[in-house]
Formats: structure tokens, sequence, C-alpha cells
């Protein structure tokens, strides 16, 4: 009861609520006792949607557990990149570029999207030594 009454004042935006606190703790127990033990949260999320006239309260709060990531393993991820990359690299480079080096590090999966032979041409012709070096004839 206390942590539904906690989640409705964490969402109370002056005087405007997204859920009623002790609807929401009525709400939670009557559908523990009609979900299954194999359904996992977004099976939960779909059933309540279905009947979300009859658990407005509870259809609210299972999308804001299902948005709050549990762990925190990308924020460690990057700075453990971080890491590496000052360590490495670090006397070397400005501030901007280092930035620009952890951005690349933890975006990989945009960056394996990205095609390469276009940048590397564009780079080459916007010096004429660099043309005359690796210019294609």
């Amino acid at each position: 009861m206390v942590a539904c009454v906690n989640l409705e004042d964490a969402l109370k935006s002056g005087e405007h609520t997204n859920i009623d606190g002790f609807e929401l703790c009525c709400e939670l127990i009557f559908i523990q006792d009609l979900l299954h033990k194999s359904m996992g949260p977004l099976d939960i999320l779909n059933y309540l949607k279905k009947r979300s006239t009859i658990y407005p309260n509870a259809v609210i709060a299972y999308i804001i557990l299902l948005t709050i990531p549990v762990t925190v393993a990308s924020a460690e991820r990057s700075f453990s990149k971080l890491k590496l990359l000052k360590s490495y690299l670090r006397s070397t480079m400005t501030q901007e570029r280092l930035n620009g080096f952890a951005t690349i590090a933890l975006e990989n999966d945009v960056l394996e999207k990205i095609k390469y032979e276009n940048m590397i041409e564009d780079f080459i012709s916007r010096n004429n030594r660099r043309m005359l070096l690796f210019g294609r004839t």
C-alpha cells in the first residue's frame, strides 16, 4: 500500500496525478489472482491493456515499470570505454576529439551501418595533397 501511494506522489504534478495509489493497490491485489505464473511483464501489460478500463492505474504502473532500466550496465560500459580511451589516447588529443571517440565507442551499433567509402572520398577531396596521395585515377 505504501509503495503505491509513494508512486502516486512521485507521479504527481501540482494537483494533477496520473494514478490513484489506493486504487492501484486494489487493482494489483485483484489481478494477482488472475494472472498465470508463466506470464512475463510484457504479457501482463498486454493483458492489462486489453482491460484498461478496468485496470487503468495498473496499466500506467506497468508502462512505467517497463520503461525504467533495470541495470546501469550501459553507463558502466561507457565509463569502461572512456577509461580505455583516456589511458591510451589522451596525451595526443583534445577534449572534443576524446568526446567524439567516446561517442563512437559507445554507439558502435550505429557506426556499423555507416558507409565509410563516401566519407573517405569526401575527406580526400577537401585537400589537394590528399588528392595527390590517395586520389583514385
